[in-house]
C-alpha cells in the first residue's frame, strides 16, 4: 500500500477525483532555496536563456499517492493513429519501404485508424466488380488493403477502418468489408461506419431532422449487408465529434447496435474559435478542467453499457492543426498530460490524427519533402515523443494521487502501478519558461527508495526541433533507443524529492523494494 499523504497548510486543499484534473491550487508562494542545477538536468540542459531566472525560487508541492483502489489496466494497444481514409493507399505502400514499420515498431503494439472526413466525401470502394462513383475523388483498392496487411503484419498493429455512409451503397461497404477481413485477417480490429456523421446535416449532407435515430437505420442496413457478405466482423462507432453530442449518440449505439467498441473524437481547440487558438490556451488549467469532463462524458456511458470507449480520433486544433501551435512542442507537453489522463480516466486507447505530407498542422508523424513522402522516410513531430514516453505506462494500473501545494504551478500529475509494484509517476509542468520550476515531494511509503527521472524536453514551447526523451532524439530509422543511466536519486525514508523544470513533462519510475 502507498501512503496517503496529509499535510496541513493555510488553504488546506482535500483529495480530488481520479477522474478529475490533479492540478495545484492558487496561494502565496512560498520559497525553497533549490540548486538551478536540478532544474536544468531534467529539462534536458537548457541554456541559462531559455531557462526560468535563477532568482526565482523553486515552489514547492506535496503529493501523496494511495493505491489500495487502483484501475484497470491501460491496455497494451491504447495507442494510435489516425490517417484521413484517403491517405490509405499511400500508408499501405510503406509496407515494404520507409522507416513507418520501424516507427511503429517503437511505440509497441497498437491500432491504427483509417477514417476523417475523406471517408465519406472523397473515398469510394472500387473494385473488378464496383466501378468508380461519380462522387468519388479517391479510391482503396483490394490491392492497397493487401499491402495493409503486410504493414500491419511486420509492426504488429491492428487496423480501425471507417467505411463511409455519407453516399449509402451498402453492396460496396460490404464487398470492401469482406475484402478487409480476408486481406487482414485478425489484425482488423473493427469496422467503423461513417465519419463524424452527427454532423452529417450541419454540413448540409442529410436533410434536419438528422438524429441518431435516422443514422441506427443506415447502419443497420450497412450491418446486414456485410453480415452476408462476411461473418465474425466487429463494429465500432458512432465516431461522434465530441463529448456532449456522445451522451445522446453514445448510448443508441450501445443499446441499439452492441457495437465491439464505442468511439468519439476530441479536439481541445476550434480552428474557427474567437479568439483564434493559442499556446497559453491549449496549456491552460481551463482546458484541463473541461478535459475532465469531457473524458467523465465519454466513460459514462462506457461504463453504464459496459462496452469499451477509444478516442479514435484526437489531437490539438481543428480542422488540420495550426502551425505554431500543433507543430511545437507545446503540443507534445499538452499531448502527454491528456493521455495520462484518459488513461486514468479508463478509456481504452487513443489515435492521434495526422497527415504525412503536412509537417504544419497536427500529425505526430510527416515527411518534410515531397521525394521523402514518396519514399516514406517519416520525420517525427514534437508530438510523437508523447507517445514514446506514455509506452512505460502500457499494462500499468492507475493509482489516485492527491496534491497540496503552497504555490501556483500549472501542473498536471498521474501515477500508475505495474504488476510488478513499479510505481510511474508522470508529471507535466504547464507553466512558461519564465515561471519558477516545482519542487515536488512524493509521499510513497518505504516501499520505494529511489527512482529514475526520464525527462521530456525542449528549447522552448515553441520549437518544432530540439525535442528530446532522456537526452536523446529519435533516429532516421525511427528507433529510439532508453538511456542505460537515468539519474538515480536516493530518497528519505517515505518520500522521494524532484525539481520539475517549467515546460517541460517528467517520467518518474520508481521500483519495489519488495
Amino acid at each position: 500500500m502507498i501512503f496517503v499523504n496529509s499535510v496541513r497548510m493555510a488553504r488546506r486543499r482535500g483529495p480530488r477525483s481520479l477522474s478529475a484534473p490533479l492540478r495545484i491550487s492558487s496561494a502565496a508562494a512560498a520559497t525553497a532555496a533549490l540548486a538551478i542545477a536540478a532544474v536544468l538536468l531534467l529539462a534536458g540542459g537548457r541554456d541559462d536563456a531559455d531557462s526560468a531566472p535563477h532568482s526565482l525560487a523553486a515552489i514547492p508541492v506535496t503529493v501523496g499517492l494511495d493505491a489500495r483502489r487502483p484501475g484497470r489496466p491501460v491496455q497494451r494497444r491504447f495507442l494510435g493513429l489516425s490517417f484521413e481514409l484517403a491517405a490509405l493507399p499511400r500508408i499501405s505502400a510503406y509496407a515494404n519501404s520507409g522507416n513507418l514499420v520501424g516507427l511503429l515498431r517503437s511505440l509497441g503494439p497498437g491500432v491504427l485508424r483509417f477514417g476523417g472526413v475523406s471517408a465519406d466525401t472523397q473515398v469510394a470502394w472500387v473494385d473488378r466488380r464496383t466501378p468508380v462513383p461519380p462522387w468519388a475523388t479517391a479510391t482503396v483498392t483490394p490491392s492497397d488493403l493487401r499491402r495493409l496487411g503486410r504493414l500491419a503484419a511486420r509492426s504488429g498493429w491492428r487496423v480501425l477502418l471507417t467505411i463511409g455512409v455519407l453516399h449509402y451503397e451498402p453492396i460496396a461497404a460490404a464487398r470492401e468489408a469482406a475484402a478487409a477481413k480476408a486481406a487482414l485477417g485478425p489484425r482488423l480490429a473493427a469496422i467503423e461506419i461513417g465519419n463524424e456523421p452527427d454532423a452529417y446535416a450541419s454540413h448540409h449532407f442529410r436533410s434536419l431532422p438528422w438524429t441518431y435515430a435516422q443514422y441506427d437505420a443506415e447502419v443497420t442496413g450497412y450491418r446486414r449487408a456485410i453480415a452476408s457478405a462476411a461473418h465474425g466482423i466487429r463494429l465500432a462507432g458512432p465516431g461522434v465529434s465530441g463529448s456532449q453530442i456522445f451522451q445522446t449518440w453514445g448510448p443508441g449505439e450501445a443499446a441499439a447496435q452492441r457495437p465491439w467498441l464505442l468511439t468519439g473524437h476530441h479536439y481541445p481547440l476550434g480552428c474557427h474559435q474567437v479568439p483564434p487558438p493559442s499556446i497559453q490556451r491549449l496549456l491552460s488549467p481551463e482546458i484541463r478542467m473541461l478535459e475532465a469532463q469531457s473524458l467523465r462524458r465519454f466513460m459514462t456511458v462506457s461504463r453504464s453499457s459496459s462496452i469499451p470507449f477509444r478516442l479514435d480520433e484526437v489531437n490539438s486544433v481543428s480542422c488540420g492543426g495550426t502551425a505554431g501551435i500543433s507543430n511545437t512542442f507545446a503540443a507534445a507537453l499538452w499531448a502527454t498530460g491528456y493521455i495520462a489522463q484518459a488513461m486514468a480516466a479508463g478509456v481504452a486507447g487513443i489515435n492521434f490524427q495526422g497527415n504525412p505530407a503536412n509537417c504544419r498542422g497536427y500529425s505526430p508523424l510527416c515527411a518534410p519533402t515531397p521525394a521523402r513522402l514518396a519514399r516514406g522516410v517519416l520525420g517525427v513531430q514534437p508530438e510523437w515523443y508523447a507517445l514514446l514516453l506514455a509506452r512505460h505506462l502500457l499494462g500499468s494500473r492507475p493509482v489516485h494521487a492527491y496534491v497540496v501545494s503552497s504555490g501556483a504551478p500549472n501542473l498536471v500529475v498521474r501515477a500508475f502501478e505495474a504488476g510488478d509494484g513499479t510505481l510511474r509517476v508522470v508529471i507535466v509542468d504547464e507553466d512558461p519558461l519564465t515561471a519558477a520550476p516545482a519542487a515536488v515531494k512524493l509521499h510513497t511509503g518505504r516501499r520505494y527508495r529511489s527512482m529514475t527521472v526520464l525527462a521530456l524536453s525542449a528549447p522552448s514551447t515553441t520549437a518544432g526541433t530540439g525535442v528530446r526523451l532522456g537526452g536523446r532524439s529519435v533516429a532516421r530509422d525511427g528507433s529510439w533507443s532508453e538511456p542505460s543511466a537515468a539519474a538515480k536519486r536516493a530518497s528519505r525514508p517515505g518520500s522521494i524529492s524532484v525539481t520539475v523544470a517549467p515546460s517541460t513533462a517528467v517520467l518518474l519510475t520508481l521500483p519495489s523494494s519488495g
